[in-house]
């Protein structure tokens, strides 16, 4: 299974089903800090939820469609990470994250981008990776901005979290780009 040590004690490790109640225990803790920016949290009420988000996730990779992998500090579940979707005809990709607000200011979330846009340029040959943040989500727009990518547009209203509508910021590299960074 795909696993990748991003630094000292931090790997990402394909998300199993044995991983869930892990998994689920970091969003129960974390949901005042995630919901504000992610519809899916006030959804997610039982370790049987995230069960099946994480099966979902395994036959996207069985299907070569992408992934999701727990973002690990030791041995605790500090967020995850996913590939979305692979647009294979387009060789593209949309990248999304989230981390537990103990976790956070450390880079973390910027290390594991790095290794999977890694990943979506080198093993899947893909030609663009897309970061899309709400807009007023500040810590999560910083992310593709360290890392190089440009931001290319808003879509308004694009996302209804807690029963409003955030525009969210698009963010673009391309693999030719990525190359020159150095």
């Amino acid at each position: 299974m795909f696993q990748c040590d991003i630094r000292d004690g931090v790997c990402l490790k394909l998300l199993e089903e044995r991983h869930a109640p892990a998994v689920f225990a970091a969003v129960d803790r974390n949901r005042a800090h995630l919901r504000k920016w992610l519809p899916w949290v006030d959804d997610t009420t039982s370790v049987g939820y995230t069960l099946n988000f994480i099966r979902t996730s395994l036959q996207q990779f069985a299907n070569n469609e992408g992934f999701a992998a727990g973002i690990w500090c030791g041995d605790e579940c500090a967020g995850t990470i996913g590939a979305h979707k692979i647009d294979w005809l387009n060789r593209k990709v949309e990248i999304g994250y989230w981390l537990a607000s103990k976790f956070q200011g450390r880079g973390i979330v910027t290390d594991a981008c790095r290794a999977l846009i890694d990943h979506a340029f080198e093993e899947w040959k893909l030609n663009r990776v897309e970061i899309h943040c709400a807009t007023g989500n500040k810590k999560s727009c910083a992310v593709p901005k360290r890392l190089g990518f440009q931001l290319e547009g808003v879509l308004r209203k694009a996302q209804l979290v807690g029963g409003k509508y955030l525009d969210s910021n698009v963010y673009g590299m391309l693999a030719r780009d990525w190359k020159k960074r150095g």
